[in-house]
């Protein structure tokens, strides 16, 4: 009888340390990284000030400072302290099936989450909130959407900010030309030269590109908000290990207040002089999603 229970309760510790063994296997984008010995970062390149080239010609920013914090806890649990980082640039229309097809394993820029991404690819915690504004030249008269009736927009392809101006208009009645343009610079560009009467982005975004323009005081945002644009860190679909280590560490940094500290570093005022103090609303989502250990 005895040896009965001894041989049950020895199968017992088997199934067990092997669900233990199975449970601490590594799979998804951790093994990828592991089998590579290569993390593959994607950026965006004029995303000021989330993610930009600087000065040296590498990429800066809020985005990619907190993708780098993810990174070094990455090299922990790996046990990689030399892990070997690939930067790679992305645009709006890139960005997603790069990340679904894996070429690359983490994307940091200004993505904004949403349902209708999270089809294609996840997130991990909100890192920002903003929304849809117009950037237009001082003295232009235009103060709303409704003031673009008649007049051309420069629009990024595959963005919210897209959606939500065209949205608006149709909803409105507006007759308003599209110029589609496939970054930031771009559009700027058309604003810059007077192709377009305005360019839509998140305003946070617009911020950042008049305060690196040649004349930043030519340039103002303007209108109510016309779309709810919570930002994130992309990672690929069904991974909840990769996410659950991104959100620890992001949980981690809100927690402490070391969130709030890289904000201020690139916002308040910021390397580009951007002057945009954290709002109630993101302290108060950083509040939310400090979950505990």
């Amino acid at each position: 009888m005895f040896r009965k229970i001894g041989i049950f309760a020895a199968a017992i510790a088997v199934f067990a340390f092997s669900n233990i063994a199975e449970a601490n296997e590594l799979y998804g984008t951790l093994k990828k990284i592991k089998d590579n010995g290569t993390i593959v970062l994607g950026h965006r390149e004029a995303s000021v000030p989330f993610a930009y080239i600087g000065p040296d010609g590498k990429p800066i920013g809020y985005s990619m400072d907190l993708c780098y914090k993810v990174i070094d806890q990455i090299k922990t649990e790996l046990n990689m302290p030399n892990l070997n980082v690939k930067l790679v640039p992305v645009t709006s229309q890139t960005r997603i099936p790069l990340l679904a097809n894996g070429t690359i394993d983490i994307e940091c820029g200004s993505t904004t989450n949403n349902l209708t991404r999270s089809k294609q690819i996840d997130y991990l915690a909100i890192t920002f909130i903003t929304g849809t504004k117009l950037a237009v030249k001082k003295g232009s008269g235009i103060k709303e959407i409704e003031d673009l009736n008649g007049k051309a927009i420069a629009l990024s392809l595959g963005t919210t900010n897209e959606k939500a101006i065209k949205a608006t208009a149709e909803k409105l009645g507006l007759n308003i030309k599209y110029q589609m343009v496939k970054d930031h610079p771009q559009g700027w560009l058309a604003l810059e030269t007077g192709r377009v009467d305005a360019y839509a982005s998140d305003h946070s975004l617009l911020y950042g590109l008049i305060s690196k323009s040649k004349e930043p005081s030519k340039y103002d945002v303007v209108g109510r908000f016309l779309s709810y644009d919570p930002y994130g860190i992309m990672i690929r679909r069904d991974d909840s290990a990769m996410r659950l280590l991104g959100n620890t560490v992001l949980a981690d940094l809100m927690r402490s207040g070391d969130m709030r500290k890289i904000y201020d570093k690139w916002f308040d005022p910021g390397p580009t002089n951007i002057n945009m103090p954290i709002s109630d609303t993101l302290k108060t989502a950083f509040e939310i999603q400090a979950l505990p250990h």
